[in-house]
């Protein structure tokens, strides 16, 4: 294992599973904003809202499925269900069912979504357990090796600033891991989760991993990016009835208050034709 690991865990909860990994060697592929004018942009997940939280409800039973005395009703298996969402929308469905993500029923994508989480854990070689045995959490980074373990990308690059944030975006989806506030799970009606100016005083519930599935607004004053004014939206894995119809939104000021246990991964594939 690498000794060199920035590693920042969080306490896992049904719904909430990401723990910040950073390594030296990976962020090296920084994507640096080359100053390449940003616009609003937008990218639609070709599968359904998946739903961490309620797993017996949708017939997935782990019991069944991983060989366990008993089926669980959460996974903190987020890394695994936001990796998905991105999945969709950089495969073609043709792709996609090649690999064994089969996008029109929720039930597979799940299936899917779980197994991912399940090499994420592996992958992350800094945790002592490992799905399915233990819940234990995953990282970005680990669900980010493990797509490349399947063959499913070629590469990712990470940001580490508002701007390169929105550049990738211009490129299509990506990951963003972050320390989940109690204020978050209840977004206002338009799925704002920093409605509330007082969300930083609410209590850490843990860490989630969501993908950012467009760059809704970006605003500039002088050639100046304003965070404030610029907003994210991102798919959910809560199920449907939350947020917006299963999507999230958030302003990129607060990526930036959020930034120091943040990570930004785009997995990419060059290779395929699409």
């Amino acid at each position: 294992m690498p000794t060199n690991l920035t590693i920042r865990t969080y306490e896992t909860a049904p719904g909430l599973g990401r723990h910040q990994v950073l390594d030296p060697r990976s962020l090296a592929y920084r994507r640096p904003y080359d100053g390449h004018p940003l616009r609003a942009t937008a990218w639609e997940p070709r599968l359904p809202v998946l739903d961490q939280r309620n797993l017996l409800a949708q017939g997935i039973y782990t019991s069944v499925s991983y060989g366990l005395d008993t089926d669980v009703d959460a996974l903190a298996s987020c890394t695994g269900q936001a990796a998905a969402a991105l999945l969709s929308i950089l495969l073609t469905p043709e792709q996609a069912a090649g690999a064994g993500l089969h996008t029109s029923s929720a039930r597979a994508a799940q299936h899917f979504a779980i197994g991912l989480y399940a090499d994420a854990t592996a992958a992350d070689r800094w945790l002592e357990h490992t799905w399915p045995t233990h819940d234990t959490g995953s990282s970005g980074l680990g669900v980010a090796k493990a797509m490349r373990g399947r063959g499913l990308i070629d590469q990712y690059g990470h940001a580490t600033t508002a701007e390169e944030l929105c550049a990738l975006l211009q490129a299509g989806p990506v990951l963003l891991g972050m320390p989940w506030h109690a204020a978050f799970s209840d977004p206002d009606p338009d799925g704002f989760i920093d409605g509330d100016p007082a969300w930083a005083d609410s209590p850490l519930e843990g860490g989630h991993e969501v993908c950012v599935t467009a760059l809704e607004a970006v605003a500039f004053d002088d050639a100046t990016l304003m965070p404030e004014h610029s907003i994210l939206q991102f798919r959910q894995s809560w199920g449907s009835a939350w947020g917006d119809h299963g999507d999230g939104r958030l302003r990129l000021s607060t990526y930036l208050a959020l930034r120091d246990q943040a990570d930004v991964i785009q997995p990419r594939i060059d290779s395929w034709s699409t």
